[in-house]
């Protein structure tokens, strides 16, 4: 074994304002997940992939425009996941009563993600969360 570190992965892909973007940006991330051989929280972070990508569908995207999704994986195993939209207001988490209906994305995204936040993009945002210690590479 090396004590090299390793270098990063870095995949991302673009997806329009249509329903069927959310499921496609799913997709994107395992086929990446398996590419990058990380089985350590892959649920935890398919499920944050489909939240961020359902929120940046419903609330960050103007019609007409899109999204993109990044997922980078560094040397050290901590995943970052971005959904860069070109929307206004800044996501967070809502008060949410036991009955609401939605607003539970981001704290789903807050519960499983070891990190997340929101960046500056113009024109719009970047929404991130990370996963540390996921492994991967082949």
């Amino acid at each position: 074994m090396s004590d090299s570190p390793q270098q990063s992965c870095f995949s991302r892909h673009f997806y329009p304002r249509t329903r069927r973007s959310v499921p496609a940006a799913r997709e994107f991330a395992r086929r990446a997940l398996r590419h990058w051989n990380i089985v350590s929280r892959t649920d935890d972070i398919l499920l944050c992939v489909t939240e961020l990508a359902t929120n940046a569908l419903l609330h960050g995207v103007p019609p007409g425009r899109g999204y993109q999704v990044s997922l980078e994986l560094s040397g050290d195993g901590v995943l970052r996941v971005e959904l860069h939209d070109s929307g206004d207001g800044e996501p967070r988490i809502p008060d949410t009563t036991a009955e609401a209906e939605s607003g539970r994305g981001l704290r789903l995204v807050d519960a499983l993600a070891d990190k997340w936040g929101v960046g500056e993009r113009v024109p719009g945002k970047i929404v991130w969360c990370e996963f540390e210690r996921v492994g991967g590479f082949r």
